[in-house]
């Protein structure tokens, strides 16, 4: 039997799916309007935490000019909320993968479509449309690659991440003001269909428009359910077989907790950390002072629960950490009273954050420690030993680990 199918993806009849039309692209729309909208808020709230205008060595992106105009100090309370942000983040920009791709699948005719302007203003719209499509997959792309642990794009995934949110978030506001009155026509009226979309000569269908919307439902709960689990922490953990820090919690004890990056990794060696070797120095208003890890054990300690939760959207349950108040440090050198904010660095010699900054209010909570144990048990090397940073609410990174130097004062 002869194929009288149009052999170049320009013509109409090439696209030959009963499937596509006006009201199965606005309800795959109207989802990811939403979705890619949280996406966009939370990601902003998770580059705030940061705390990018505090200190340089925070800054991932110094060249952001006005697009850090919304940045703000960043809380201590509740103790979840960077947990919940990111987990949020990252959990719902896989759950949308199958979405947005459904979406691309659905409007793909119009990317063939001939000739390619008709007027200005449709040469504008289909250039908004490329950095929409163009946008969209290089910010899923990146972002599953972070969450992956596999850095194969070039250069660093912050700046890439956060120029690239701009663009594509921005060519996402100018298509939904163009496309949402007809996407709402589209939703209300579910007749027969016209349109670019409809094919003239569809072939016979296998399935139903609501029968494909609910086959990529079930692929985001299917996404969804192997990935929550690595910022719900626990037994939820062991379900998150699609994430790096899913499986069972690594090792065993009080230790035996995620972690992103070890010992080895940072360069730090047991000569690094000995108790000979290894001093704390402080600095502040009155001067310096050098601490051993047994006259910081001298000093009054104190215990708190918080998580650990990191960019990638995984977190670890609550640890119960002990050690001295950074206000008390603080304190040692001439801050009492009214901690200001602190620079800390790592006996890390290499890679992002082995030094940070912190603001007053953090210094200043009575959870934030210098924390000297976790769950009972001296810290392990891979978690910071002798002395690491545990902050509430803080980015992972910025609880410092193998901490050597604490310098105190306004920044």
């Amino acid at each position: 039997m002869r194929d009288d199918r149009p052999l170049l993806p320009s013509s109409p009849g090439f696209w030959r799916s009963p499937l596509r039309g006006p009201w199965f692209t606005s309800v795959l729309g109207a989802v990811l309007l939403v979705g890619i909208t949280v996406l966009f808020v939370t990601g902003l709230v998770s580059y705030a935490a940061y705390n990018p205008d505090l200190s340089p060595v925070n800054d991932q992106t110094p060249d952001k000019g006005l697009l850090g105009f919304y940045l703000f100090a960043w809380p201590t309370g509740p103790v979840w909320l960077y947990r919940l942000t990111q987990g949020v983040h990252v959990t719902l920009g896989i759950v949308l993968i199958p979405v947005l791709l459904a979406k691309l699948w659905s409007v793909v005719p119009r990317l063939f479509a001939l000739p390619p302007a008709r007027s200005l203003a449709h040469a504008l719209e289909r250039i908004s449309l490329l950095l929409l499509v163009g946008g969209g997959l290089f910010e899923f792309t990146t972002g599953v690659l972070n969450v992956q642990l596999d850095y194969v794009f070039p250069g660093s995934f912050y700046p890439l991440h956060f120029y690239g949110a701009w663009v594509f978030f921005a060519a996402f506001v100018a298509h939904a003001v163009l496309k949402a009155p007809t996407a709402v026509r589209n939703l209300r009226r579910h007749v027969r269909e016209e349109g670019d979309l409809v094919a003239p000569r569809p072939d016979a269908p296998t399935v139903s428009r609501r029968g494909a919307l609910a086959l990529v439902g079930g692929g985001s709960l299917l996404l969804f359910l192997t990935t929550v689990g690595q910022s719900l922490g626990g037994p939820f953990r062991r379900t998150a077989l699609l994430a790096p820090h899913g499986g069972a919690d690594p090792g065993g004890g009080p230790n035996g907790f995620q972690i992103n990056k070890t010992a080895a990794y940072a360069g730090i060696t047991p000569a690094d950390t000995h108790q000979d070797a290894w001093r704390l120095v402080v600095t502040g208003r009155t001067g310096t002072v050098r601490l051993s890890r047994a006259d910081l054990l001298r000093m009054p300690l104190h215990s708190s629960s918080l998580p650990i939760a990191c960019v990638e959207g995984w977190s670890t349950a609550d640890q119960w950490w002990r050690g001295v108040r950074l206000g008390d440090l603080a304190a040692l050198v001439g801050h009492d009273g009214d901690p200001p904010d602190v620079f800390v660095e790592s006996l890390q010699r290499h890679g992002a954050f082995r030094r940070a900054a912190l603001r007053a209010n953090q210094v200043a909570d009575p959870r934030s420690l210098l924390a000297l144990y976790v769950n009972g048990e001296t810290l392990s090397p891979d978690h910071g030993y002798p002395a690491r940073i545990i902050v509430p609410a803080a980015p992972g990174v910025l609880n410092t680990k193998w901490v050597a130097r604490l310098t105190f004062g306004d920044l």
